[in-house]
């Protein structure tokens, strides 16, 4: 399959996409209807992490989109629940994507040019950061946190890169929206002190 190029904006129902991503399995031609259903929503998403990200990231959130589709298009053994769940792993590729850019130039650079640590746009996901959590540092505290609390660090992964609400990232979890508050605003405590650590 080809890669994606932009598309309209107007985004279908979730169900639509739902519908279409449960078609996707047996029928691996539904990946031509699908791909206009979820470009817009997987081109806002690499925008928002790429407002996170410093200055000096050489990473367009065009070719973020392009790497995680193609990486989502290889994902055959995935059983897709929803829209959610879809949106939820595009997060984790997203993520593997910019951590890995991420290290290529903090190799090229030996460390210089990191932005300080800002931790201002874990309050709002979706919202642009004053300077951004550096991606590395992020990523180490989450695997950390991952350790002893992995619904904690998924729901942050979610809730962050994604910019899920409330309502869809206890879908995307399987969990109340109750639940997703409470450990939302747990997990954000607790990496509030690990970055400010660093």
């Amino acid at each position: 399959m080809a890669s994606p190029s932009p598309q309209p904006s107007d985004q279908p129902p979730a169900s639509d996409v739902t519908h279409l991503l449960l078609a996707w399995r047996a029928d691996p031609a539904v990946g031509e209807q699908l791909l206009p259903a979820i470009y817009a929503e997987l081109h806002r998403q690499a925008a928002r992490a790429m407002r996170r990200e410093s200055d000096g990231n050489t990473l367009q959130a065009t070719a973020l989109v392009h790497e995680a589709y193609l990486r989502l298009v290889d994902q055959s053994r995935v059983e897709w629940r929803n829209r959610a769940h879809f949106f939820g792993v595009a997060a984790q590729l997203m993520r593997r994507i910019l951590v890995d850019h991420a290290r290529g130039q903090h190799a090229a650079k030996r460390g210089g040019g990191n932005k300080p640590l800002t931790l201002n746009d874990l309050n709002a996901p979706g919202a642009p950061a004053d300077n951004g959590v550096e991606v590395l540092a992020l990523h180490e505290a989450l695997e950390t946190l991952a350790a002893f609390d992995p619904l904690q660090a998924r729901l942050v992964e979610l809730r962050y890169f994604t910019g899920l609400n409330i309502e869809e990232t206890a879908e995307a979890l399987d969990i109340s929206p109750a639940t997703v508050k409470r450990e939302w605003a747990v997990a954000r405590a607790w990496l509030r002190r690990e970055l400010s650590t660093k």
